[in-house]
């Protein structure tokens, strides 16, 4: 139990030609942790995901898990983790049993030990009423369900996670995270999902939010909303580029332009909105105000909106 869960250092990984899918990571995820990995598609979650479950191997920098390099000893990791994919990994055609017998048999498990422990399993997840039903008759929520008992057959130390809220329900999403709290409460159990749901890395001990393959912040889900110190500010208008200007210039703040909204973040908007309102009649459409959630701490480390293409705007 010596070392952390994961830990990474100059990680990096690059495709044909020069795009780069990670660039210098530097990570550590404790072990008893539920660590999320927060970024749009394209980001290099799935990149990071592939190396930590060693499907691939990097172009620089190192990894390892749980104390393993992820180059040099692949086959050591492999036996000591857990791994539930987006893509459902279940043969329909077999029962829920014939499933967790099959994925026991390939980690070397047989006889009792295996009955036992796969009907262990499907009790912690609560389908022991299915176990005799096929795969393919299940719905998203018990699927995945049959997935994290699979993963967790034999004992694994780390769960990894890739997307696993993909399809699900709110009723299946929360029973994924009462899943994940006990096994960490009553195995000791360290897990790793990616995710691209604000609401789901928001329940995550800490996290770390990826950006065109680049760590861009990493906390607690509170420390990294507090860091922007305020309210959220955001103004729609026909000409943000003018207005920003002119903004500037009259009210000494200077907004950003994201995705063709003016931005800003400052500590107490109810005092700046009259000014603002007063200073610009007619020029502005409408105005909101929040407290900063998780996408506007990606906003702020990188000028643009979750889901944006191309670049931030000048």
């Amino acid at each position: 139990m010596n070392g952390p869960a994961i830990e990474t250092r100059g990680l990096g990984h690059r495709y044909s030609g020069d795009r780069r899918a990670l660039d210098g990571l530097d990570l550590e995820v404790g072990r008893g942790e539920i660590f999320g990995l927060l970024g749009p598609n394209g980001g290099g979650k799935t990149t990071l995901f592939r190396i930590l479950t060693t499907l691939m191997r990097p172009t620089d920098g190192e990894a390892r898990v749980l104390s393993r390099d992820c180059v040099t000893d692949p086959g050591g990791i492999r036996k000591r983790i857990g791994v539930v994919f987006q893509s459902p990994s279940l043969d329909g055609k077999l029962t829920v049993a014939e499933n967790l017998r099959h994925q026991g048999n390939l980690y070397g498990m047989g006889g009792a030990a295996l009955r036992t422990r796969a009907t262990e399993m499907l009790e912690r997840v609560r389908l022991t009423d299915r176990a005799h039903e096929r795969a393919e008759k299940l719905s998203g929520g018990l699927k995945r369900r049959a997935e994290l008992a699979k993963g967790m057959l034999h004992a694994p130390e780390l769960l990894l996670l890739d997307e696993p809220s993909t399809g699900l329900d709110p009723g299946a999403r929360r029973d994924l995270w009462t899943y994940l709290r006990d096994i960490r409460e009553r195995d000791g159990v360290t897990s790793f999902l990616t995710t691209h749901l604000m609401e789901e890395a928001a329940r995550c001990d800490r996290l770390a939010i990826l950006d065109r393959g680049k760590l861009v912040a990493l906390g607690t889900p509170t420390e990294l909303t507090a860091a922007i110190g305020g309210d959220v500010v955001t103004i729609e208008a026909d000409e943000p580029l003018a207005l920003r200007d002119e903004i500037a210039a009259r009210l000494q703040v200077e907004p950003a332009v994201v995705d063709g909204s003016l931005r800003l973040e400052l500590p107490e908007a109810a005092s700046f909105l009259p000014r603002l309102l007063e200073t610009f009649p007619g020029r502005i459409d409408s105005v909101t105000v929040g407290k900063p959630t998780l996408e506007d701490v990606f906003v702020h480390r990188t000028g643009h909106r979750f889901w944006a293409e191309g670049e931030p705007e000048s």
